[in-house]
């Protein structure tokens, strides 16, 4: 039977690490009867987290897809990583799903890392739900959780539960929008209860709350409340529907995933209060032909076996077996459930599935059906990689597979980034943090055979001079038949920060001839690899001032070979100086850790440059700074032990300045222990 789009939702969950997503999920399946024995993350035997690099730490390291059935809706559930190290995974998924659902502990201290999910939810208007997990380890009462999630959303919270507690352990909750109050049992639904009198005047007052909230978008709602009309629970859900379609408001929902309570009354308002996919697409303003299929590409997965699937979402039209994507014929097209496929035939507007054998797809990408040009849909922003590791093959041979390998790391997380540096000539892996790196270390070892070797990066040092100095180089060297001479003299300056280097010749009656300077000039430059302190030496002005020759035994390389004798003798009496690549830093933090994050720059020698208040960011402080690149590895993740997680920094390379005397002892005793 043809699958309805009006029947489709597709839903994110998304929340803090721990906050019990991937067993949610597991109740979720459980409940819909899609498995038929729950799973837990200690045994590892869960549907979601089915990789050996997501069982090993006990936690989500990338997007896990299930899918099931409830009343007559078809649901495909996106399980996405707690870890900030993993956002961007969540970040790329949350484009293309219809609603999320905010799974977070009761807990007011923590909701503080719910932001930058609340952030990029109202960035995109996606419509979104709050489910409070765990609700029978709470340490805080319902409202002050509520106030605390109220200061953490810009968009207005609609509460429609209250809880129902007997000595402080919660057994059911109270239906605000039809009043019907209900008690768990375990493995079976919620029964109805009547109505517990002492809570009367709290569930009334936040059911007050709830429809007024409501009545701010609804004016028919507005008119009733202020002639005192009780609206009836269809009207409720009614605007429910619509104001949660439109992103204007937040259900707020709560429960003990691990013992099926919540998971009903959560799966009642994805199926009765959740938009449609149409919704969902008209939202995105995207425009398509009749007829024409449009998809998105949210990940992409490779496994030695079978290849690669890449995970889409169907925007418009319909998804055929061989059918044509921007010039390519995909090889399939799969539902995912964890780390099962199943094969189909079909998907329609709304469904996110796999598909196969599309090696130049990207995570963002638009495909689409039609011979024109299409627009494209808009792609989450790539993270900046903020935290590196170098790293070498064990295993020699394997260095020509290393390019290739991480080539498909990220192609399936494009947070990772690697580069060969010219500098110091190692292979560097960047990524969001150690945890990041280390799975994605784990998959090269697993998937292609490749162990790593790894240590921090070498800091990139540089070299210049503080004085000026006149230096003479003679390379005279005979060996039978033709000799080798050439003698030259040299002015060494230092130039501004910056600068780079300069060479000039000041030659008269040609002592030295002019086809040799050349070779005077290549001696400079090879001798400035490595100056006197045994790094490259910068901001450095060279004039060739004299020299003579001889007639037979002279040569380019014998003048290459003076002045590489001339600097040699000439520059450590220029009084060298290590400098120290900086970095220019953006950091972003919730105000309330401002004063400490100046103290933790200015405490790893940066240089604070200012700060001000994030205009579209309520509650959060931008701090800009000059930082030296040998403290940047620590900071990500000094910054997010300070600010529970959610703090982070921009960066790029500026400039390079001066090391300070006692570091500079310390870092050419470490490059020269002898």
């Amino acid at each position: 039977m043809k699958t309805s789009i009006k029947n489709v939702r597709n839903v994110a969950i998304i929340g803090p690490y721990s906050s019990g997503k991937t067993t949610l999920l597991e109740s979720i399946l459980s409940v819909t009867k899609a498995i038929t024995r729950k799973g837990s993350i200690e045994k590892k035997n869960t549907v979601s987290d089915s990789s050996p690099e997501a069982r090993d730490r006990q936690m989500s390291v990338e997007t896990s897809i299930a899918s099931t059935h409830y009343k007559d809706v078809d649901l495909t559930f996106l399980d996405c990583p707690g870890s900030i190290e993993f956002l961007q995974e969540t970040y790329n998924t949350l484009v293309g799903v219809g609603t999320a659902v905010i799974i977070c502990e009761p807990e007011t201290e923590r909701i503080l890392t719910l932001l930058p999910l609340f952030k990029f939810l109202s960035d995109w208007d996606i419509p979104h739900i709050v489910f409070i997990n765990k609700m029978d380890r709470a340490k805080n009462t319902y409202l002050e959780i509520l106030d605390a999630l109220k200061n953490a959303s810009d968009r207005p919270l609609v509460p429609q539960q209250y809880p129902i507690r007997k000595d402080q352990t919660l057994i059911g909750y109270i239906d605000l929008v039809s009043e019907q109050a209900y008690h768990y049992h375990p493995d079976s639904p919620a029964d109805p209860v009547p109505f517990p009198k002492e809570l009367h005047l709290e569930e009334k007052i936040t059911r007050e709350e709830m429809l007024e909230t409501l009545a701010d978008f609804d004016d028919q709602l507005l008119e009733k409340l202020l002639e005192d009309i009780a609206p009836s629970s269809e009207e409720i859900l009614q605007d429910l529907r619509k104001e949660l379609s439109a992103d204007q408001v937040i259900p707020v929902v709560f429960g003990i995933g691990e013992q099926d309570f919540g998971t009903r009354p959560l799966l009642d308002i994805l199926v009765k209060e959740a938009p449609a996919p149409d919704i969902t697409a008209d939202r995105r303003a995207l425009a398509a032909s009749p007829g024409e299929t449009v998809v998105q590409v949210l990940k992409n997965f490779y496994s030695p076996q079978g290849g690669k699937l890449s995970l889409v979402r169907v925007w418009r039209g319909e998804l055929h077996d061989g059918m044509v994507l921007s010039g390519v014929r995909h090889g399939g097209i799969y539902r995912l459930m964890g780390g099962q496929q199943q094969s189909v035939q079909t998907a329609v507007t709304g469904e996110i599935v796999a598909l196969s054998r599309l090696e130049n797809a990207r995570v963002g990408d638009t495909l689409f059906t039609g011979d024109k040009p299409i627009q494209m849909l808009k792609k989450a922003d790539v993270m900046q990689p903020v935290y590196a590791l170098a790293i070498a093959p064990e295993r020699r041979e394997d260095e020509v597979k290393l390019s290739a390998a991480l080539g498909q790391l990220i192609d399936e997380d494009p947070s990772l980034a690697w580069e060969h540096h010219g500098d110091t000539h190692e292979v560097i892996l960047w990524g969001q943090g150690d945890i990041h790196l280390q799975v994605a270390l784990d998959r090269l070892r697993r998937k292609y055979n490749l162990p790593m070797t790894t240590q921090l990066p070498q800091v990139p040092y540089r070299e210049t001079i503080r004085r000026s100095n006149s230096s003479h180089g003679r390379y005279k060297h005979q060996s039978g038949g033709h000799g080798a001479f050439g003698d030259v003299y040299l002015d060494i300056k230092p130039l501004g920060r910056g600068e780079g280097f300069r060479f000039h010749e000041k030659i008269v009656g040609g002592v030295v001839p002019r086809r040799y300077i050349s070779g005077v000039e290549l001696g400079v430059q090879e001798y400035l690899a490595a100056g006197p302190l045994g790094f490259p030496v910068v901001d450095v002005d060279v004039t060739l001032t004299d020299g003579s020759h001889h007639s037979v035994d002279s040569s380019e390389q014998a003048f290459k070979q003076a002045a590489r004798i001339a600097m040699t003798e000439g520059m450590p009496q220029c009084e060298p100086q290590l400098l120290e690549p900086v970095l220019m830093i953006h950091l972003y933090i919730p105000n309330e850790f401002t004063a400490n994050a100046l103290q933790l720059i200015s405490g790893k020698r940066g240089q604070i440059l200012g700060y001000e208040g994030i205009v579209d960011w309520k509650g959060w402080d931008h701090i800009t700074a000059y930082f030296p690149s040998a403290e940047m590895h620590r900071l990500i993740i000094e910054l997010r032990s300070l600010t529970f997680g959610v703090g982070f920094f921009e960066w790029k390379e500026d400039h390079f300045q001066d090391v300070p005397d006692k570091v500079s002892a310390q870092v050419l005793a470490q490059a020269h222990p002898d």
